[in-house]
């Protein structure tokens, strides 16, 4: 046992609630990082002797059960329902923090809207995507019901967290900058957007990760087909959907764990490059 920690305990002996709450909370850190580490060396560990040049090959088949029409699935859902989804949160934030005024009923209204939306099981969105986009639309099972579906999903999560993020920026950058003779619209873009960018990113990352998870709200919109999309009526599976397919099947266990083993190495990669990303914008 450290120093430091033998203080903390000995600050502890004359309060022992506090004591109590220090041991829960590092009792639950424990048992958080030992179940992540325990979930990711079950998968690493029957995975990757199953990754194989087969599994990586152009089309799919039943033989090879290629995993790179997926992989190139997952990307340009990730890709199209960003594209859609964070202007959209981004700007909706932006107002109700920058420009609506806290008293105001409508942003009371638009804040427990977003935290019931968010709390929504994601099978719901995946009957409403049925219904709305690939019935009374008619998109049927595409790339587009697909992507406005999850966009809907993680529409909420990029709100709440760009609003934190912007609401993290200090009053006094917003106060200098109109002291300086800057307009409203020049403070958001150009002072308070760069500060509260990590915060930002940090939502979307979240968002990235919940699409690349999703698996039953793409099953009634997207679809199962597994050949690589070639426009955005084309419909296809994803990673997610790829590897619950496999699994219930029962023929390909080793290849569904070799997928989660791609799942997990993208999500890493995908947060690497948000996080890089990050820092760059933040010096600039």
């Amino acid at each position: 046992m450290n120093t430091r920690l033998k203080q903390r305990l000995a600050g502890y002996k004359n309060d022992p609630f506090s004591l109590f709450l220090f041991l829960i909370t590092h009792i639950a850190i424990i048992i958080t990082l030992a179940t992540l580490a325990f979930i990711v060396i079950h998968i690493c560990v029957n995975g990757i002797p199953s990754l194989s040049p087969e599994l990586f090959e152009a089309k799919y088949n039943s033989t090879n059960v290629s995993m790179m029409p997926s992989i190139i699935n997952t990307l340009c859902l990730i890709g199209l329902s960003l594209l859609i989804a964070v202007p959209l949160g981004i700007g909706s934030a932006i107002y109700l923090v920058e420009y609506a005024s806290r008293q105001n009923r409508i942003v009371k209204y638009i804040l427990i809207t977003t935290e019931t939306l968010s709390g929504i099981p994601s099978i719901v969105y995946g009957l409403f995507g049925w219904l709305f986009f690939s019935t009374a639309l008619h998109m049927g099972f595409s790339l587009s019901s697909g992507a406005l579906t999850i966009a809907i999903m993680i529409l909420p999560l990029i709100i709440r967290s760009t609003q934190e993020a912007l609401k993290s920026v200090p009053d006094t950058y917003r106060e200098a900058s109109f002291g300086i003779g800057a307009g409203n619209l020049r403070t958001v873009f150009r002072i308070v957007l760069p500060s509260a960018i990590p915060g930002i990113l940090a939502g979307i990352i979240l968002a990235i990760g919940r699409i690349i998870g999703e698996t039953a709200a793409l099953l009634y919109t997207f679809g199962t087909a597994t050949k690589t999309i070639s426009n955005l009526q084309s419909s296809g599976r994803t990673l997610s959907v790829h590897m619950y397919i496999l699994s219930t099947e029962g023929f390909h266990v080793n290849q569904a764990y070799a997928t989660a083993v791609v799942l997990l190495l993208t999500v890493f990669l995908l947060n690497t490059i948000a996080s890089i990303i990050a820092k760059k914008l933040q010096r600039i």
